[in-house]
């Protein structure tokens, strides 16, 4: 079986394709505002990723979410992503504080979804 790689760069692919799964690189917002903003930014970059690959956020399998303030920003950021998820298809999840890569990004995510 082979690998097929999304927008490839000399660092990362934006999403790899194995088989029926699909891995996403972490997606970050391009500009600096309030986490909900961020969020939804954000999941829109999943949304494209996802059909772009044969698939959408009703097969996702696990979702991984960095936060830059767990304190400040996971009610607000929860309330955008559980508005954004297909009810009865919700993956599994981890949610964690991290220092991400730029000052200004406050929210990170990545996803693992079934394809097809």
């Amino acid at each position: 079986m082979s690998i097929t790689r999304l927008h490839s760069n000399e660092r990362l692919s934006a999403a790899a394709l194995f088989g029926q799964l699909l891995f996403l690189s972490g997606q970050v917002p391009t500009l600096a505002r309030d986490i909900r903003e961020q969020t939804r930014e954000v999941l829109g970059k999943i949304d494209a990723l996802l059909a772009e690959a044969g698939s959408d956020k009703s097969q996702l399998l696990s979702a991984t979410i960095y936060l830059k303030d767990i304190a400040a920003d996971f009610e607000a950021m929860n309330e955008v992503w559980s508005a954004w998820l297909v009810p009865g298809h919700v993956p599994t999840r981890t949610t964690l504080q991290a220092e991400l890569a730029r000052p200004g990004v406050r929210v990170e995510i990545t996803v693992i979804a079934v394809r097809g």
